[in-house]
């Protein structure tokens, strides 16, 4: 039984090293050499996620923090080749996320914390820029512009804070930026990214109350967070 194990963990190894040898080596084996002259191409992406907020407060006081957790994300990718080196990305993605504010001046732990839990709907227009092509490889550049829909957002809720519902506008607009890079495998492409995302809105909702302990210091609370996802093509 060791005799065998040991032969199937050289075999996999062995396998590895030549699969990083085509991709990385000095001549490597050149890996589907015609995929980007497609007009049109098609995959998926899964990957993770950490959502955090900017909160900008009216005047001075205690700082609301803001606890970030790791989230998850899927979706789908449709790729349209405008030139060589440019390419248009359509990118809608199921997104998880929750984040846990902590309001100061509160005694109770009950009033004191807002657990954020948000399902997002993730559309974002991209454009790629890639530089040239070398062996299996090719990094490349992308930035856009996207709308997010949040399903828990609370929006048409009445109760607020003083309820313990804590409400966010339902729809977000923002910018994106980031890069990753293309490796050619033998039958697909796999593409890791980091990505960062920018909300242009203020998306909280104030309390019924304009005195409200919760959000009257509150001047603007925008999303931002870090999309790690990993493609594939």
């Amino acid at each position: 039984m060791k005799t065998k194990l040991v032969f199937a963990l050289l075999v996999i190894t062995c396998h590895a090293q030549a699969q990083f040898g085509s991709i990385f080596g000095r001549d490597p084996i050149i890996h589907l050499e015609n995929f980007d002259k497609q007009r049109v191409h098609w995959g998926y992406f899964l990957g993770f996620n950490s959502y955090d907020f900017k909160i900008d407060q009216n005047r001075l006081n205690e700082e609301i923090l803001c606890e970030t957790s790791v989230g998850f994300n899927v979706g789908l990718v449709g790729d349209l080749r405008l030139h060589e080196y440019i390419n248009l990305r359509f990118e809608p993605g199921l997104y998880y996320t929750q984040r846990n504010l902590t309001f100061p001046n509160f005694e109770s732990e009950f009033d004191a914390l807002r657990e954020v839990k948000s399902t997002y709907i993730h559309f974002p227009l991209l454009l790629k820029f890639s530089s040239k092509r070398v062996g299996n490889v090719r990094p490349y550049l992308v930035g856009g512009l996207s709308t997010t829909l949040n399903l828990s957002s609370n929006s048409k809720a009445r109760d607020d804070n003083s309820n313990n519902r804590f409400r966010m506008n339902q729809w977000t607009n923002n910018y994106e930026l980031g890069f990753g890079i293309d490796i050619y495998l033998e039958y697909f492409k796999f593409s890791p990214s980091i990505r960062g995302v920018f909300s242009l809105n203020d998306e909280l909702i104030r309390d019924n109350d304009p005195n409200s302990p919760w959000t009257s210091s509150v001047e603007s609370m925008k999303t931002r967070g870090v999309f790690i996802n990993f493609t594939f093509h």
